[in-house]
């Protein structure tokens, strides 16, 4: 084992910079495989104790426990996953609706427009035209895209219940390899770090749903006051779009507006929208998210915001979506070795109200 506590500062930096680049690097080449492992991993810690409570509580044999939690786990997400697809194509009957209601703003605008900045609908006909052209070269690339990145949701869909089963079954096997890892002298240490992690997982990711929850009833009642056609899947859809950090809650809004059009063409309405979402987001981020999600981790703003860009540039969504939940296991791991403490720290909530140097002078 590496002593870093010996080497001197540059050292300690430059020993961890590498280890960072190369960790880096191996995600992104590899997320075809590391990402569906980690989220498998995480939602296997989630339904560990569902788990161990068939097998020592209703006694029922190991690998037959393993297999139900995970059937519980896929029949949850499935039933949501059945109620969206169904409203979905509820919803997708309404799209004349849509498209003449979005035709009228289109209408509306130009006028707006025209009187404004007294700029005639043909040319503004014209600037659009020119716009949809030069992006019709890169639309073809994100069809292209887009279908990839559909076909490897949909392999992660089917390895992800499968790395978790085989995680729940091979518990016990690897969590004697890392006692195979260390000497006998630190098992005591890596017993609470491996005990803390399943702590800090389990919390954060009960709280995301506990989020989940109240942020789809929120929005969902607040569509209803104003009046949003398919409130419920509207409400359901910003939840789950709101777990994805920053960007989602955009992609909600904007589905939202387009969604409200198949009940009526006011501009009222789409303000309305625009309020709702305010109001529960200001809610969700300064209510939920100290109180169910960064509480659990203890992960400081500045280490979120710029984990998540990190991990979103070299992972996309699932990079975001683990960014939070690795950086907490990472935070674990630091606090419990000396020479990692400072890096610990810095991930750390833990805001001193001062500070002083304590320089002894000659």
């Amino acid at each position: 084992m590496i002593q870093t506590q010996k080497l001197p500062f540059y050292a300690k930096f430059a020993f961890i910079l590498i280890i960072i680049i190369c960790l880096t690097g191996m995600y992104y080449y590899g997320q075809s495989l590391i990402s569906p492992v980690l989220m498998a991993l995480l939602f296997a810690i989630l339904l560990r104790p569902i788990s161990a409570f068939l097998t020592n509580k209703a006694r029922i044999p190991h690998t037959l426990s393993c297999i139900l939690t995970v059937f519980l786990f896929v029949f949850f997400f499935g039933l949501i996953f059945y109620f969206i697809t169904t409203q979905v194509a509820v919803m997708a009957e309404d799209w004349d609706k849509i498209k003449s209601n979005l035709n009228q703003h289109y209408t509306n605008l130009q006028a707006y427009i025209n009187e404004t900045f007294s700029l005639s609908k043909a040319e503004q006909d014209k600037m659009v035209d020119k716009a949809t052209s030069d992006s019709m070269s890169t639309g073809k690339d994100m069809v292209s895209t887009t279908v990839m990145s559909f076909s490897d949701s949909v392999v992660n869909m089917v390895l992800i219940p499968i790395y978790m089963f085989l995680i729940l079954l091979y518990r016990t096997h690897f969590v004697k390899f890392f006692c195979m890892l260390f000497k006998e002298k630190y098992h005591p240490k890596l017993q609470d770090i491996l005990h803390t992690i399943k702590i800090s997982v389990q919390s954060y990711i009960v709280g995301l749903l506990f989020e989940f929850v109240i942020v789809s009833v929120l929005t969902a009642v607040g569509l209803m006051i104003i009046g949003v056609k398919y409130a419920i899947l509207l409400g359901v859809i910003t939840g789950l779009l709101n777990l994805i950090p920053y960007i989602g809650i955009l992609i909600a809004g904007v589905l939202t507006v387009i969604a409200s059009l198949t009940g009526t063409s006011d501009l009222t309405v789409i303000i309305g929208i625009l309020v709702v979402n305010i109001v529960v987001q200001i809610i969700d981020n300064n209510i939920l998210v100290p109180m169910v999600v960064s509480s659990k981790v203890e992960i400081n703003s500045i280490a979120s915001i710029v984990g998540i860009i990190f991990f979103g540039l070299i992972g996309g969504i699932s990079g975001m979506f683990l960014a939070i939940p690795l950086m907490a296991i990472a935070k674990v791991i630091f606090d419990r070795i000396d020479s990692l403490r400072p890096w610990g720290y810095l991930l750390g909530d833990d805001l001193p109200k001062s500070f002083s140097w304590k320089i002894k002078r000659s």
